[in-house]
């Protein structure tokens, strides 16, 4: 018993360092969020709080900005499923392909990931340019100008343009999820199913999707709380404009917090952002729980 007591002590003793850091890095914020989040304060140094209750999360809900900015991320989480999914997908089982280059093609896929968000957004700023933009280059010399438009001014397609180059950059990112996935299925497995006369198609649906749950898993986790939360690059791009039509929760956060200094709005937010952030990734790890099948 004492043996026992003293190696939990010393597990507990490694263990320190890391739940400090999550203390002071992790739960001490999100409480005070909470708490902030039932208050009005407008962020200046020495001038309490004051208690509101539910009034922050009331002004949120009943916000037609805030129900825009969700749809935003919901167009986010479509593009994340619909295009990023099987486009990261696909390029994983290009690279763990028997194809000559894969080297090259995994570090070419990987590059827009290297990239700042700021890099990206100001590089496709001057691509989508109406006026200069080699977009627009290219639909002159085809004789397409009727389809040149101002991309990131108007509404609903600025939003959809900015979700494709987030998929762009990140396919590289999620590729590598899927790949773990790949590499981790037996070679004897996939063996076996060629001895058993399987084409491609056969072991692909029978044999590597349904190994590759968990991948599928992290990659819809790490999907939908990226999208809820998305920031960066509709900030870099379009501002959240025009009008706010472009506005993601995220966005709303900062202009809450900095522009108007409402600090106890932003705060409501950011806690209903944690609660749906919390509860699809509890739905999504239920869903798409792989069972142990070897």
């Amino acid at each position: 018993m004492r043996h026992k007591l003293r190696d939990h002590m010393i597990s507990l003793l490694f263990l320190l360092p890391a739940l400090t850091l999550l203390m002071i890095f992790v739960l001490y914020p999100t409480l005070s969020t909470i708490k902030l989040s039932f208050h009005s304060w407008k962020g200046i140094y020495g001038v309490p709080q004051k208690f509101v209750g539910f009034s922050n999360y009331v002004k949120v809900l009943t916000s037609d900005t805030f129900w825009n900015a969700m749809l935003n991320s919901f167009y986010f989480m479509m593009g994340t499923f619909f295009i990023l999914m099987p486009l990261s997908f696909g390029l994983a089982l290009l690279v763990t392909s028997r194809l000559r280059y894969t080297g090259f093609m995994k570090t070419m896929y990987y590059l827009p990931v290297m990239l700042g968000t700021t890099t990206v957004a100001l590089m496709w700023k001057c691509i989508l340019d109406p006026n200069a933009g080699i977009l627009a280059g290219i639909l002159n010399s085809m004789g397409l100008e009727e389809y040149i438009m101002d991309w990131l001014n108007t509404p609903t397609v600025n939003v959809w343009v900015t979700v494709l180059i987030n998929e762009w950059k990140f396919a590289g990112y999620n590729m590598l999820i899927f790949v773990a996935g790949i590499t981790s299925i037996p070679e004897i497995t996939v063996e076996a199913a060629m001895i058993d006369g399987c084409n491609y198609w056969q072991r692909l649906r029978y044999i590597v999707l349904p190994l590759c749950k968990n991948s599928f898993k992290i990659f819809a986790i790490l999907g939908i709380t990226g999208c809820l939360k998305v920031f960066d690059i509709i900030w870099a791009m379009t501002g959240g404009g025009p009008n706010d039509v472009s506005s993601t929760p995220g966005v709303m956060i900062y202009q809450f917090a900095y522009t108007y200094k409402k600090y106890g709005r932003s705060a409501a937010i950011a806690v209903l952002l944690l609660i749906m952030g919390v509860t699809l990734s509890m739905v999504c790890n239920r869903v798409l729980k792989q069972e142990n099948i070897y």
